[in-house]
This record gives structure tokens, sequence and C-alpha cells, in this order.
């Protein structure tokens, strides 16, 4: 029997160039944001030749600036794995371990984090018993980022059995991060039971569990419909004093509109707009979603109508959701208020969606209106492909 078996038995991790100082003293520059500092080496990200990429890649890592630069290193990374350039990745890590010496333990995990988001384990598995060589030290923090990597890499059996066999190895105390980690993986192979007796554990070891830990496992057994047993999850955060935050009800009224109980969730958002966290955009998302696959058009356009007042903003999801539905019903004066408003507010849609409307508009001899759609999209230039008038239509 595996260690992770009678661990089984027995009972979410990865995210520079400074400005010119201001002529008063007194006062700070702004740091540039982390878009414009990835700007000066987007030429990098957009190189097509994967020889090249990784050549420039690793001519510009010279600079500690952009070893600093989180993003990019994301960016390239999740590239050159959707293109399975798995060799090239190792070639740039290779060469990013002569920072090591030099460096604290942050950029380590940084590395043993981007091989397991690309999938290879065993090279983050190796990188991490090497950084003793490295004169960097093994903390729970890269004790983490391996755990981390193998999550991601879909290695969930090994999360257990390195939780299991490194800490008394390397005299590393497991953090409420460790367990979380060890949580998901257990989620992940479909043992929420045992995830949730994770928490038990974490009571026994001295470490308390937090919201991470609770959001987890709430989503869990709420993807299952499993509502017993995520009343036992609300009943341990009022044990350990852990405020739920609105992603924690938003699990919960997800399942209460997959499970068709609509009256069940609207009374929950009632009681969230009077008690708190207030619901967000996420939340209203849900029940318009539901209601448009119900039929219910005029509650869905309400509860649109109200979201400023309701401090929320539509998002993408909001317009992609409701034009559709709105067009298929022939409510195209609301079609066409939600298409501009989409637009006004630079919210970049499914080009399919606004084309529909125009369409749509075209049929019903509405062919100003279509028009003005079709011009505001040209105007506010956020689309490659361009909204055009069906061909007849003048």
């Amino acid at each position: 029997m595996s260690s992770f078996s009678r661990l089984l038995r027995k009972n979410p991790i990865s995210l520079l160039l400074s400005r010119g100082c201001s002529s008063s003293p007194s006062v700070k520059p702004n740091p540039p944001s982390s878009s414009s500092r990835t700007g000066l080496w987007t030429p990098i990200l957009r190189e097509k030749n994967f020889q090249n990429l990784v050549k420039k890649f690793k001519d510009s890592s010279e600079n500690d600036r952009f070893r600093a630069n989180r993003r990019l290193y994301d960016v390239a990374f999740r590239r050159l794995a959707s293109a399975k350039q798995f060799s090239s990745i190792e070639e740039i890590i290779e060469h990013q371990k002569k920072y090591l010496d030099n460096s604290n333990e942050g950029f380590a995990t940084r590395l043993i984090a981007l091989y397991g988001k690309s999938g290879m384990f065993d090279h983050a598995s190796k990188m991490f018993d090497e950084l003793a060589g490295f004169k960097c030290p093994r903390t729970v923090k890269s004790f983490n980022a391996l755990l981390t990597a193998a999550l991601d890499s879909q290695n969930f059996e090994k999360v257990g059995e390195l939780f299991h066999k490194l800490p008394s190895e390397l005299s590393v105390d497991p953090n409420v991060v460790t367990y979380n980690i060890l949580i998901q993986a257990f989620w992940k192979m479909g043992s929420l039971d045992s995830a949730f007796s994770v928490v038990e554990l974490m009571e026994k070891n001295g470490i308390s569990p937090d919201l991470v830990t609770f959001n987890t496992l709430l989503k869990g057994f709420y993807e299952e419909n499993r509502f017993s047993e995520a009343e036992k999850v609300w009943a341990k955060m009022d044990e350990f004093n852990c405020s739920p935050d609105i992603i924690s009800f938003n699990y919960k009224l997800q399942a209460l509109v997959s499970e068709k109980k609509m009256v069940d969730a609207m009374e929950l958002v009632q009681k969230l707009k009077s008690e708190g966290p207030k619901p967000d955009i996420f939340s209203y998302n849900v029940l318009i979603k539901c209601l448009c696959h119900d039929g219910n058009l005029e509650e869905a356009k309400r509860i649109y109508n109200e979201l400023e007042e309701n401090g929320c903003a539509p998002n993408r999801l909001t317009f992609e959701t409701l034009i559709p539905c709105l067009s298929e019903k022939g409510d195209f004066d609301m079609a066409v208020k939600l298409s501009k408003e989409s637009m006004t507010r630079r919210c970049v849609i499914n080009v399919k969606v606004l084309q529909s409307v125009i369409d749509g508009l075209a049929k019903e001899s509405r062919i100003a209106e279509a028009k003005e759609i079709v011009e505001l999209g040209l105007s506010m230039i956020l689309y490659r492909t361009p909204l055009k008038l069906p061909s007849g239509a003048e």
C-alpha cells in the first residue's frame, strides 16, 4: 500500500523599469504598471520562431528587471507549453539556474512552478532536489511550490505522497497553504470526504483553516450538489470564526440555480443585499443566465436594469447572455441598447453576438439601427472581424 493510500485511509497558487523621478523631491514616483514593464519586452513574446524566442529570452534574462517580471515568464512559458515545446522550456530554465546563487528562494520557486504549469513535474522535482547545491534553502515555500507543481501537472497522488514524506526529511513544518494544496489534490481525485478530513488534520497539528480552505471545500461539495456536506463546511467556518466572502455564497447560489431552486436562489440574493456580503456581478449573472434559459426574460431584464443600483456593472458574460436571448425573443429595442452599451463600455464581447443583432434588425427592416451598431463598432476599433450589414441591406 502506498503512503498516499495510507493517508487516504487515515482520513488553489501561482500570479521594471522605474519611471523618472518627480521634480519634487518629497513626492515618490509611482511604480510602473505590470503591463508597461512587460511592453518593453513584448517583441520576445510575439516571436514566431521558437528557437529565436528562446535565444532572445535567455539574452534578456541578463537584465535583473526582466527576471523580476513574472508576467513575462508566465506568458512565454504558457505559449511554449501550448505548442509542446518542452525542450525549449527546459533549455530556458536550465539557463536560469545560473542566477540562483545570487537569488532568494522566491526565484527558485517560480521556476519550479513554471515546470509544473507546463506539465513537467519530473523536471520540477529534479530542480527541487538540486536547490541545496545552488545554496538555495528548501523551506515550506519551495516545498509548497513543489506540491503546486504536482497539482498543476495533475499528478494528484504525488501531492499526498510528498506531503507524507518530505516534511520530516526536510525538517519543514507544513503551513495552511500546504494543507490547502492537499485539499485540492483530494478534491481533484474525486475524494471530497478525504478533502474535508484534512480540516481535522489541520486542527490536530495546530493549523487554523482559512477562507481558501473553506471556499475550496464549498466549491467541491456544491459542484457535486452535496448540500448536506456543504452545510458542515459552513458550520466549520463558524467554529473557526472565518467570515465567508461573496465567493463562498456564489458557490451556493450557483448550486441552487443548477438544481432549479430559483426561489431559494432569489431569497439568498435578497438576504445578501440586506445583510452582506453584497452580491457581485457574478451573482447576478448566475441569475440572469438561468432566467434566460427558463424563458423568464422580463425578470432577467429587471435584474439587469437594477445592476447599477446594486453597485454592479455588466460585464462580458452579462451581455453575451442577455443579447442573444433578447434577439431570439424579438426584443430588438433592448438588444440594440445593450449592444451599444457593451461597446461604449469597451466590453469586447463575441462579435457573432453583435452581428446576430445586426442581421436581425435587417430582417425587421430596421436598417438605420443596424447601420448605427456597425458604425459604432468601426469607430470603437474593438473587433478584428468588422461588423457589417447583410448583403442587400441598404
